[in-house]
């Protein structure tokens, strides 16, 4: 009994002195170094620490990947244009390819600086600053004129829209307009001119005055043309339109309702694209009664018959 419980025990001290040394080599590698970090790791935390490489190492990949993908959206979308437009080019291509300057010039004359106050100045830049950028994207760009540009709107101008300077396709002058083209080939758009303006003379070059004096200097620019003794002319406004307040319009809606005549090719259509509501305007007829009273005259007509 005594030599069994002896080799028990030997057995069992064998046994513990294995397992000593199955745990040592767990913990030794071949080289005799200690573990590393990712050996001590979690398998899940492996998987993990191992996505998160890939992804750090495919990111430059995704990104070429997206802006390929954006560009495809791109040119699909390019195509769907195409597809429903069939051969007719976008509006603003168009409108570039069919540019046609024309020979018309238009000239603003600034020679009234000193019957204006600043803020009135001040305006009158704003509209000459209109003027400018409608005759940019116009169809059919006339030749545009600044004249007599001096004093508080130079000085505006200069403080305000220094840009001004580089303006393109603008002839700015120091000088009088009548010192820059010859008489007769000048004609001053003034409303208070018996002489109504029926079409636009190519080879002639319309003088706008370049005054804001809210009623202030009536018949300025009529008598200023008189005494010069050059051409005047008015709008023909009451032809077409009748409105509630006065037929004095801003330098800009002048400006424009010739650029818009000049590709319309009618001055009612001219007239309404240009005024503004605040005007009022109604169209008339041949005979200056206005739409809405030749309907109420018919109608009145169709009562008294039996």
């Amino acid at each position: 009994m005594a030599d069994d419980s002896v080799k028990s025990e030997v057995s069992a001290q064998q046994q513990n002195d294995n397992g000593d040394d199955k745990s040592s080599q767990k913990t030794v590698n071949s080289n005799g170094e200690a573990p590393t970090e990712h050996q001590t790791l979690s398998k899940r935390q492996r998987k993990k620490l191992l996505k998160q490489q890939k992804w750090e190492e495919e990111r430059e990949l995704r990104k070429q990947r997206r802006k390929e993908r954006k560009q495809q959206r791109r040119m699909q979308k390019l195509d769907h244009q195409e597809e429903e437009e069939g051969d007719i080019p976008s509006a603003r291509k168009r409108i570039c390819r069919e540019v046609t300057p024309s020979s018309l010039r238009l000239m603003v004359d600034c020679s009234f600086d000193n019957l204006m106050q600043i803020k009135d100045v001040c305006k009158l830049h704003k509209q000459i600053q209109r003027c400018y950028a409608e005759n940019r994207r116009a169809l059919h760009p006339v030749q545009f004129y600044l004249t007599s540009l001096g004093g508080q709107l130079k000085q505006n101008m200069d403080e305000k829209d220094k840009g001004w300077v580089n303006w393109k396709d603008i002839t700015i002058k120091t000088e009088h307009y009548s010192e820059v083209v010859a008489k007769e080939d000048l004609v001053y758009l003034t409303s208070d001119s018996p002489n109504v303006l029926e079409e636009l003379d190519q080879n002639k070059a319309y003088v706008i005055g370049g005054l804001v004096d809210h009623n202030h200097h009536k018949g300025v620019t009529f008598e200023r043309a008189k005494e010069l003794g050059i051409n005047h002319a008015q709008l023909p406004l009451s032809s077409f339109v009748k409105m509630n307040s006065r037929k004095v319009l801003a330098v800009n809606h002048v400006f424009e309702i010739i650029l818009a005549y000049l590709e319309k090719g009618s001055w009612q259509e001219a007239f309404f694209t240009i005024l503004p509501q605040r005007k009022g305007a109604v169209a008339v007829n041949q005979d200056g009664i206005t739409i809405q009273e030749k309907e109420e005259k018919d109608s009145d007509s169709d009562t008294d018959t039996p």
